[in-house]
């Protein structure tokens, strides 16, 4: 089987020297022919999620999420702490997929890149609750910590330049993207069976 694994990217901070973001934007070049990046860039564009606007015809940015999502093979999120939770942006883009069925059923992980002494544990336990939620599946050895100290970023290409944590977080996605190769191949074992 020769298909690539369409992959999106998902920083959780607008915030333009956030590590997060830098985690998002280094893996969308490390991973060569293992996988499709896409990094969403969107978040800032969601207008307040109401349930009353969704509904057809949806907001344009709503429908560009949902679209990017519906198109992934798996969906890797990098989101900051913010209060002891998810920050608002976040939790709103979270929100918009609810309401859809593009995330269902669809493997997801994430990095936890705080170097912070807590390490943003309530921003990943309510990502886990509010992924449960969308019908999201997580694939548990993709949900993991690396911290990603501000040192370890470049400030002109906002991408992770230390060897260790570009390793560290390269795995992670690799991680999430074997476990969607390997349904492909339980899925055509399944299918030649029939």
């Amino acid at each position: 089987m020769n298909r690539t694994a369409n992959l999106v990217l998902i920083s959780g901070s607008l915030r333009e020297g956030s590590t997060n973001t830098a985690v998002v934007r280094t893996l969308a070049g490390l991973l060569g022919d293992r996988a499709r990046p896409l990094e969403y860039r969107g978040m800032a564009a969601l207008p307040h999620f109401n349930p009353d606007d969704d509904v057809e015809p949806l907001p344009a940015e709503v429908a560009r999420l949902r679209q990017v999502v519906a198109e992934a093979d798996a969906v890797l999120f990098c989101t900051p702490e913010y209060a002891g939770g998810l920050p608002g942006s976040f939790k709103n883009l979270l929100d918009w997929t609810v309401g859809g069925t593009e995330i269902v059923d669809k493997p997801v992980g994430w990095i936890n890149a705080s170097s912070s002494a807590t390490g943003a544990e309530g921003a990943h336990r309510a990502l886990r609750a509010v992924l449960g939620y969308t019908g999201a599946r997580l694939v548990e050895e993709a949900c993991t910590r690396v911290p990603v100290p501000r040192t370890a970023v470049d400030a002109a290409t906002g991408t992770v330049t230390d060897p260790e944590v570009r390793e560290a977080i390269a795995e992670v996605a690799y991680a999430l993207v074997g476990h969607v190769v390997a349904g492909w191949g339980a899925l055509t074992t399944g299918e030649a069976a029939e």
